[in-house]
C-alpha cells in the first residue's frame, strides 16, 4: 500500500512503509508543466510506485528524475521509469553522472553543478552538491525556490510509520534513528567530517519553509533552524568517536 500526501502546492510525498524493518520509503511527484519524480524508488516498489504516479499524472509525460545520491532506493528504477517516459531524463551531480549515471542510466543524465538551476515550468530547482552528506560522493540536494521547499534525501531520517508533515520536533526522532543505526551494521549510516557543518550552515541559508524528507516525516516550519540544529544533533552522535579517531591519528603520525 502507499500514501499521497500534498506537502507543499503541488508537491507530492508518495510513501511506501514497510513493516518489517519499520522504515517509510517517501518518494515526491512535483506536479507541474515538466514533471520531476524526486527519488526513482527500489526496483522492487517500482509497480506500487507507478500506480501511485498513475493517480496524479500519466507517468509518460515525467520529464525530470531526480535523486541525491547511487542508492537503490534513490534510484535503483531508474531505467524503469526512463523505459516508461521517452523524455525523461535523470538529473544528477557531476560526479553522479561520470562515475555511476554513465554505466547505470539507459539515456544520458543532465549533470549539474552547485547553484545551477532548472525549471519544471512555474518552479525553479537549484541543485546543491553535499558530497558526503547525508552520504556518498555523489551526493546533492534540490532546492525549489519559489515555495522553499528542500529535497532532502536521507537528511533528518526517522524511523517507523508517522505522519506526512509536521510541524513537531523530528530532531529527537532523528536522533534516535541515527543511535539504532549506529549499533548495528549500518554502523556510520551518515558522516560527519570537516565539511559537514558548512554543508548545513549553506543549506540554513536557504531558509527553506519546508523538509521533504526521504525516510519519516516532512516537516514545516523553521527548516533552517532545524538544519543547523542537526549540525549539532550529528556532532553529538559522532562527536566522541570523532575525537578519539583524531587522537588516535595524532598519535600514529
Amino acid at each position: 500500500m502507499y500514501k499521497i500526501n500534498e506537502i507543499a502546492p503541488d508537491v507530492y510525498r508518495i510513501s511506501v512503509f514497510v513493516p518489517e524493518i519499520q522504515l517509510q520509503f517517501n518518494h515526491f511527484l512535483i506536479n507541474d508543466d515538466e514533471p520531476l519524480l524526486y527519488h526513482a524508488g527500489l526496483r522492487r516498489m517500482f509497480p506500487i510506485l507507478y500506480e501511485a504516479v498513475q493517480t496524479l499524472i500519466d507517468p509518460r509525460l515525467l520529464r525530470w528524475i531526480g535523486f541525491s545520491h547511487f542508492e537503490v532506493d534513490e534510484c535503483g528504477a531508474l531505467n524503469e521509469w526512463l523505459q516508461v517516459a521517452p523524455n525523461a531524463q535523470a538529473v544528477c551531480s557531476e560526479i553522479g553522472a561520470i562515475v555511476n549515471m554513465s554505466d547505470f542510466a539507459l539515456r544520458p543524465a543532465q549533470s549539474l553543478k552547485t547553484d545551477d538551476t532548472f525549471q519544471t515550468g512555474k518552479y525553479k530547482y537549484r541543485f546543491i552538491q553535499t558530497p558526503h552528506l547525508p552520504h556518498g560522493w555523489d551526493a546533492s540536494v534540490l532546492f525549489e525556490e519559489t515555495n522553499k521547499t528542500l529535497l532532502c534525501s536521507d537528511l533528518f531520517h526517522q524511523n517507523g510509520d508517522v505522519v506526512a508533515l509536521t510541524d513537531k520536533d523530528i530532531l529527537e526522532p532523528h536522533r534516535s534513528a541515527l543511535l539504532y543505526y549506529e549499533a548495528g551494521p549500518l554502523m556510520d549510516y551518515t558522516p560527519y567530517n570537516h565539511k559537514t557543518k558548512q554543508l548545513l550552515y549553506h543549506l540554513a541559508n536557504l531558509q527553506p519553509r519546508t523538509l521533504a524528507t526521504m525516510h519519516g516525516s516532512s516537516f514545516f516550519g523553521d527548516c533552517g533552524k532545524a538544519l543547523i540544529e542537526l549540525d549539532t544533533v550529528m556532532m553529538e552522535v559522532w562527536g566522541e568517536k570523532l575525537a578519539i579517531d583524531n587522537k588516535a591519528n595524532s598519535v600514529h603520525l
